[in-house]
């Protein structure tokens, strides 16, 4: 019983944690703010972030950027530049690698899909 109420108490601080980073996407998400946000000392918010989630914090940050890039440019952003800047990245080319490697095509590949492909892949991509 007192295992279930700790894994229920950790569910809820990392709950904590992915609203924190939501909402604190364009800022830099450094280990130390989410361990604090979590209330656990960095070493223990590594293992319970990952225990939780199935994925570390950065990767998690990582795929919530991307994806949220990808919404952006499914919405009609003609400014790759922009998006790229947004989603933490500091040039066109870093974003674009990394959206090939995320998404399998490049930005401009993907702003062709339709609106039910682009949502699709989306969606597979929301959940690791």
């Amino acid at each position: 019983m007192a295992t279930e109420i700790t894994d229920r108490l950790n569910y809820e601080r990392i709950e904590v944690v992915q609203d924190y980073i939501e909402q604190h996407l364009h800022e830099p998400l450094k280990r130390d703010v989410l361990a604090e946000v979590s209330g656990f000392s960095i070493p223990h918010f590594h293992r319970v972030f990952t225990a939780c989630v199935g994925e570390s914090a950065i990767s998690y940050v990582r795929r919530i950027r991307m994806i949220r890039a990808g919404q952006k440019l499914r919405m009609g952003a003609v400014d790759i530049t922009h998006v790229a800047l947004c989603a933490g990245y500091d040039s066109h080319a870093a974003f674009g690698k990394s959206f090939k490697k995320f998404f399998g095509m490049c930005p401009s590949e993907f702003r062709k899909l339709s609106c039910h492909e682009a949502t699709q892949l989306l969606r597979q991509r929301r959940y690791p």
